[in-house]
């Protein structure tokens, strides 16, 4: 078996499942995997020293997550255009002298919305965060063929330059800076949460239940936990949702192919993890 070291950067990263997916796709593939949680605070690091630790250390590559999607893109060389447009990376290949950043949130969520939804357009959304994971989506969405999309951000600042690098680039889909989430939520067929709220540790949703309206699907990126308070609201409402892990697996699927080169057998490692989830 071949060795191939990986490894996840991110805050609030103890229980996510990234380590397990990973090593079980090598698995399937053949390959013998390792992947280690990089937690900064808890190596007494900042972002940048842990990085170049991985790039030093005989990485093959890392995921980044939340709040580091951003702050990566300058250590990275970005060759594709929607991860150039996007301004975020979440996976990261050390290939050569200069480390490579792709965006597999994008690919991954255009993957899950079909995958969830076979056939159907976003139509209006309203999206709740505009940060790095936002970024992916929003331009995600507009590949999808939504027609609007309205944006809130606690920091409005960080929603303009999200609408204006949107509009930097030719694109069907509409963009509004919403003043707050109900203004927002009013009447859009799509939910979407790309803020931290609803992770362990972070109690709370970012679309209250009384502005879910009659949304006819829904998204949260949170995955750990599943159900979060977002979710259930919107499944009591009716409304149609795609869970966090979705996202999760799809991006995840991406970013082993670009770390290994090997395409993975979607069915063979959804039926892994829930044994293995099953078993624990």
């Amino acid at each position: 078996m071949s060795a191939v070291r990986l490894g996840l950067i991110g805050d609030n990263i103890v229980r996510s499942r990234s380590p397990a997916l990973h090593v079980e796709a090598g698995r399937l593939c053949g390959l013998d995997v390792s992947y280690e949680r990089l937690i900064p605070v808890d190596l007494s690091r900042d972002f940048d020293s842990v990085f170049t630790h991985c790039q030093e250390s005989g990485y093959r590559g890392i995921n980044i997550t939340y709040p580091y999607k951003e702050a990566v893109v300058r250590r990275v060389r970005v060759h594709d255009a929607p991860t150039a447009r996007i301004g975020a990376c979440n996976t990261v290949l050390f290939d050569g002298d200069v480390p490579q950043g792709f965006n597999t949130d994008h690919t991954g969520f255009i993957a899950a919305f079909r995958s969830c939804f076979p056939g159907a357009r976003p139509g209006v959304v309203a999206m709740a965060g505009a940060g790095g994971v936002g970024k992916a989506i929003a331009f995600a969405l507009d590949r999808l063929g939504a027609t609007q999309l309205r944006l809130f951000d606690t920091d409005r600042a960080r929603a303009s330059a999200l609408k204006a690098s949107i509009e930097a680039v030719p694109m069907a889909m509409q963009v509004v800076v919403a003043p707050d989430i109900a203004e927002a939520a009013a009447g859009a067929d799509g939910l979407v949460n790309c803020t931290p709220l609803g992770m362990v540790g972070l109690p709370g949703s970012a679309v209250p239940a009384d502005h879910m309206g009659r949304a006819q699907w829904a998204f949260d990126a949170v995955y750990t936990p599943i159900d979060t308070q977002f979710a259930m609201d919107a499944r009591a409402k009716g409304i149609r949702v795609m869970s966090g892990y979705e996202l999760f697996f799809h991006q995840a699927v991406d970013a082993f192919r670009l770390f290994t080169g090997r395409v993975v057998d979607q069915g063979a490692l959804r039926a892994a993890l829930r044994w293995q989830e099953a078993a624990a």
